[in-house]
């Protein structure tokens, strides 16, 4: 074998290391603002109850008035795919699914709400209330259980406007101290969410506020993380012009977990008229856009808004309110919303069989393709690694819910649960955001 010719290079190392120094912000600024997704389980929805009607109770409740909706209105496979218009290959498979959900784990995220749907009340009467929820989230942690205890759960206090500030920061101050009283310290993961947020100072002082909260209650730093409720049209865009969302993820100094579009808050405030409040709206479009856009590879997640149409009265009358939720928690999958918020506990069947068919549809194709990647078998489609992550990613999100079995994933993409979280970029092991049994 003769001798290779010398490779020819034309610039020193000292070359080579001024640029490495000339972009050495730059580097640390991409790890410090995109740190990518935080490989988490995300909730497929969030269910809000006011505080003084919040139980031991409320999810077991709110999953027996499900199957009690699903009995009365579609009580077999081909009633609700001929409702909803599943796929008939899909029907019998997510309709058994939606039924051991609803009996196994009800609901994944539940919001005790000081704001809205709790109202003002008098400072006794919300301060009992405060306590109580604290001590019944302990007595959840004490002993999970996934038909009564959501895997994650929080509370929605009151915004920093100056008519309600003193109040939301006294309730979040005794619920979180009557919690960590109670439970010898703060679950994992607790969410906590900020509502009507208009300029990023308020997001700045949220983070300080919780700052002095691990201060005082011995936590680690950044140990509390917030979600911004997106509902006002100054916390889209500024007056200045500026995307504000995007200031208000930055203001939240590492501890913004997720944006949450309010649909009914939002609407009303750009002047959409009461019958065309809807997420699928245009100004709502808009405003999800640029979130998209701001929370893209932050690790910030997007939350979906709601549907004010209840599926409640006749069954004519049921069956128009589920095709309307199933086809707007479909719309917002694909658009990749991958949360939202159910109003009643009738949601629930729609929105699993919405989630549950949008996963199961795609499944074969999307396990074929990985597998196809993963062999570097190539396959009919040349995909690359970030179609390869978004593919993972799709698995990944049908298993956490419940959508796919890992049996099914590994059979038909030969991957285990720890190969699809690698190439999906996840930084560790996916499950409940908030473990109770910790």
């Amino acid at each position: 074998m003769g001798r290779q010719d010398a490779v020819r290079t034309s610039l020193d190392e000292r070359t080579v290391s001024r640029i490495a120094a000339l972009l050495a912000a730059v580097d640390e600024d991409l790890i410090r603002r995109y740190p990518g997704d935080p490989g988490t389980r995300q909730p497929v929805h969030t269910v809000y109850v006011p505080a003084d009607g919040f139980t031991a109770d409320t999810v077991r409740t709110w999953g027996d008035q499900a199957l009690a909706a699903l009995d009365a209105h579609a009580p077999d496979a081909d009633t609700l795919a001929a409702v909803l218009h599943l796929p008939q290959e899909h029907a019998g498979p997510v309709y058994e699914r939606v039924r051991a959900k609803l009996l196994a784990e009800p609901v994944e995220d539940l919001r005790i709400d000081f704001e809205d749907g709790y109202g003002l009340r008098p400072d006794a009467e919300e301060d009992a209330d405060a306590a109580r929820a604290a001590r019944l989230a302990a007595a959840a942690c004490a002993a999970p259980d996934p038909a009564r205890t959501p895997p994650t759960l929080g509370v929605r206090m009151k915004c920093m406007e100056a008519a309600v500030r003193e109040r939301g920061i006294r309730t979040l101050d005794i619920f979180l101290s009557t919690l960590a009283e109670a439970s010898g310290g703060l679950p994992d993961g607790l969410v906590l969410t900020l509502p009507k947020v208009t300029y990023a100072e308020q997001v700045t002082a949220m983070a300080r506020l919780l700052d002095q909260f691990e201060k005082t209650l011995g936590l680690a730093p950044g140990r509390i993380g917030f979600e911004i409720q997106i509902e006002t049209s100054q916390s889209v865009l500024g007056a200045d012009g500026t995307a504000t969302v995007a200031r208000m993820i930055e203001a939240a100094e590492g501890r913004a977990t997720a944006l949450h579009y309010g649909t009914f808050d939002y609407s009303a405030a750009l002047g959409v008229g009461a019958a065309h409040q809807s997420p699928d709206h245009p100004a709502a479009d808009h405003a999800k856009a640029v979130m998209q856009l701001a929370a893209a590879g932050t690790g910030v997640r997007l939350s979906d808004g709601s549907t004010n149409v209840l599926p409640v009265g006749t069954t004519d009358r049921v069956h128009a309110a589920w095709r309307l939720h199933h086809d707007l928690v479909r719309r917002s999958l694909t658009r990749a919303y991958y949360q939202g918020w159910d109003m009643h506990p009738a949601h629930l069947p729609t929105r699993y069989a919405a989630v549950y068919t949008f996963y199961r549809e795609d499944f074969a194709r999307t396990a074929e393709r990985l597998a196809a990647y993963a062999s570097r078998t190539g396959g009919d489609v040349l995909d690359e690694p970030a179609t390869a992550r978004a593919l993972s990613g799709h698995l990944l999100r049908g298993l956490d819910c419940g959508a796919l079995d890992l049996a099914e994933v590994t059979a038909a993409a030969g991957l285990g649960r720890a190969e699809l979280e690698r190439f999906a970029g996840r930084a560790q092991p996916a499950g409940p955001v908030l473990n109770w049994g910790a």
